[in-house]
């Protein structure tokens, strides 16, 4: 049985990987902008493209279903010889890195945490290199196949919590859950939940006292690094010419190009 688990999980996983059909609606990040601009420790997120990419956007109502971790030189070199300067996990390969060039033609947007120490910085890459490898278990198949519907009938409340549904080992399929965990092995932020009481100061009746309190690593999503005050964002490529000059084709075109 266990066999059989293992066997539907990777077909499963081999499919929602592959590339959906339909349009790509948004221009790609100029990488070797991108190159110049990254730092250890970015975090870049990612509209993707696969099946499985339909269903986490629906669920977490973000244009991002992906996210990366840049690593700079940790990642060393793949077989050809490129620098694998980025890390991820999905469910196909689990934890590995993997060079930038296999991010061409993607939307792409960089988020950059504030204030981030040097030695946090080390701290952060060294804890997502020291999964390297985990693999995806995949005899929870129930954590795959929710993702086989681009738009999984569930109500708003429950969408966030049901990305870490399944076994009780964090689901990989959104690897914001492994860099979560990064972040908060040295304690930095993302997107803390805040509750408020009353201060208890007769002087003031209206102070309130706030407590913030870690959200699970599991219940994170891509989108939270890019709404978190804590991340700077930055669009690689950002335009910075004169709109004047820009190359607009004729209304016929337009009109050619939307029938088409």
């Amino acid at each position: 049985m266990r066999r059989s688990c293992r066997f539907l999980g990777r077909w499963l996983a081999r499919y929602l990987q592959g590339q959906a059909r339909g349009p790509y609606p948004h221009l790609p990040a100029d990488l070797g902008v991108l190159q110049r601009v990254l730092q250890p420790a970015d975090v870049i997120l990612v509209e993707g493209r696969q099946r499985i990419s339909g269903a986490i956007k629906y669920l977490t109502q973000s244009t991002w279903s992906h996210a990366a971790l840049y690593v700079g030189d940790a990642g060393g070199q793949d077989a050809e010889g490129r620098r694998c300067t980025l890390l991820e996990s999905d469910t196909e390969l689990g934890v590995h890195v993997f060079p930038m060039q296999e991010l061409a033609g993607y939307h792409l947007r960089v988020c950059r945490p504030l204030g981030l120490s040097a030695e946090d910085t080390a701290q952060v890459v060294a804890y997502a290199m020291g999964r390297v490898g985990d693999r995806y278990d995949f005899k929870n198949i129930f954590d795959l196949m929710r993702y086989l519907l681009p738009t999984p009938p569930v109500p708003t409340p429950w969408r966030r919590r049901m990305l870490a549904l399944g076994s009780g080992d964090p689901t990989r399929a959104i690897c914001s859950t492994l860099i979560a965990q990064a972040f908060q092995s040295v304690g930095f932020p993302i997107l803390p939940l805040i509750t408020r009481e009353a201060a208890g100061d007769s002087n003031c009746r209206d102070c309130l006292l706030e407590h913030y309190h870690i959200r699970h690593y599991s219940l994170f999503v891509p989108r939270d690094f890019d709404v978190s005050p804590y991340f700077q964002i930055i669009k690689p490529g950002l335009f910075q010419g004169d709109y004047h000059r820009l190359p607009w084709a004729n209304e016929k075109t337009f009109v050619a190009r939307d029938v088409a």
